[in-house]
């Protein structure tokens, strides 16, 4: 008795606002690529292939931020027509370094940059997918960790959960034998809140973490910029580290916020005494 050939599922991949760096992460994969492409059918990948399949999708990885009213509509019927939907990045996952917009003045950078803004259809802010559709698992850095991006394909093929890792940048550094630079230099590290995925790059070249993949879970983000703060670190000083890669983020949004608020009243007590 003969079976019929179990359907592969279909992977689609889409593109938002962002560089397009985690879409080569699963082109770099080099080795593992022809087993995922042995697992999947790849119907959608304009950065890979011209040839275009229309859905429905089983499976969407989306790159890049909401930053214009089509491509808030866009991400809807991506969602309508996808079976489950995984975002990849820290544009995706917190509005990436574009959401730095979210803190200026819309208009003026478009009548700064464009001679005819009038033509440009833009949204004031740059969000992260979730906050526009529901999505099923969230993939973060800047760019994802291509191990962990084949976890992910690969549990949803076996029909598994995939097993990301849920702990600090710190736990990395102590696995690698790296000394913590915080403790020894008093360099402002955001290891202890940011979520692993990295191999902990910064602080083994004698850098603080500057947050690539996002807010740990239950980072206590107030409790580490106390700290920074209690041992001299200036306010303007640590603002640039979290608003950065994943400035969007709501826990390092709202540190960042405190810090700029903290930033603004001493740079006021500092021109009440010059005048």
């Amino acid at each position: 008795m003969t079976h019929a050939p179990t359907r592969k599922p279909r992977l689609a991949v889409f593109k938002f606002a962002s560089c397009d760096g985690c879409q080569l992460s699963l082109l770099d994969c080099e080795d593992e690529l022809l087993t995922v492409a042995g697992l999947v059918e790849i119907a959608m990948f304009p950065e890979a292939s011209s040839r275009m399949q229309p859905g429905p999708w089983d499976i969407a990885l989306v790159e890049g931020s909401i930053t214009t009213p089509h491509d808030a509509e866009r991400i809807r019927q991506v969602r309508r027509d996808c079976t489950t939907v995984v975002t990849i990045g820290a544009c995706a996952t917190a509005g990436g370094i574009q959401s730095l917009r979210n803190w200026g003045q819309h208009e003026e950078f478009l009548r700064c940059v464009y001679a005819r803004p009038e033509y440009i259809s833009s949204l004031s802010t740059s969000t992260a997918i979730a906050e526009h559709i529901p999505v099923d698992y969230e993939l973060r850095g800047c760019p994802v960790n291509r191990q962990q991006l084949l976890e992910v394909i690969l549990a949803l093929v076996a029909g598994r959960k995939p097993r990301l890792p849920a702990h600090s940048v710190c736990l990395d550094c102590k696995r690698k034998g790296t000394v913590c630079i915080e403790v020894s230099r008093g360099v402002p590290c955001l290891g202890p809140i940011t979520q692993a995925g990295c191999g902990a790059i910064c602080p083994s070249f004698d850098r603080g973490c500057y947050g690539c993949f996002g807010p740990a879970l239950q980072a206590n983000c107030g409790s580490l910029t106390n700290h920074f703060l209690d041992t001299g670190s200036a306010p303007k000083t640590l603002l640039p580290l979290l608003r950065n890669y994943n400035a969007a983020a709501p826990a390092f949004r709202e540190q960042s916020d405190r810090l700029e608020q903290l930033a603004q009243a001493v740079s006021g007590k500092v021109d009440s005494a010059v005048e």
